[in-house]
């Protein structure tokens, strides 16, 4: 299949990431083939699913308060799962995380506050999508990020009226929780892969 460049990969305006030399990460212009965008947009829709049929299913039987405990336990194992049938390492990350352990990194943190202003500039977020190669010492690395929209599933347990139940169940699980008052439509958070990649 044809390799693209970075920069081509997508018809979305892409906003010029600022350098993140204070991580020690470099850019690089290399050629990706175009099926990796293909394989990272799959990975997506089968974690995205895979994680929501569970927390679905928990709620619908069991109400939010067992639908937290099934994210809390079964969401690093769906992962895993998805990112074991390819190379890639799928995630998911935000600016206000629940889950310490998803906490952005400098580039994720700087590709979130670009979703955000893509979006109040007008960009549809279910076809906003971000990719680059970046240098991680002598590892070129291809990483991909495409941003989650707060659904009405998600105002249960991240909303802005939290029933106290479920306040109380998400401080238990997660002390330092900052993921709530969000609204419909709201970007919660985003997935992010990463893998590496061969130097031509």
């Amino acid at each position: 299949m044809k390799s693209l460049t970075v920069k081509m990969l997508f018809t979305s305006v892409l906003f010029t990431l600022p350098s993140l030399a204070h991580a020690e990460i470099n850019h690089a212009e290399v050629k990706v083939p175009s099926q990796d965008i293909v394989e990272a947009r799959a990975l997506i829709k089968a974690f995205g699913g895979d994680l929501k049929h569970a927390l679905t299913t928990a709620m619908k039987s069991d109400g939010p308060i067992k639908a937290l405990t099934v994210c809390n336990v079964e969401a690093a194992p769906i992962a895993q799962k998805n990112s074991a049938l390819s190379s890639w390492k799928i995630a998911r990350t935000a600016i206000k995380v629940r889950n310490e352990n998803n906490a952005p990194d400098a580039w994720e943190a700087t590709v979130l506050r670009q979703f955000e202003a893509r979006k109040t500039a007008g960009e549809d977020i279910k076809t906003m999508e971000y990719a680059e190669v970046i240098q991680e010492g002598e590892q070129l690395t291809y990483r991909y990020m495409k941003p989650i929209a707060t659904a009405g599933l998600c105002l249960t347990c991240h909303g802005t009226q939290v029933d106290e139940a479920v306040t109380t169940k998400v401080r238990a699980l997660y002390p330092n929780d900052q993921a709530t008052g969000f609204t419909l439509g709201d970007i919660r958070g985003a997935f992010t892969l990463k893998k590496q990649l061969n130097k031509e």
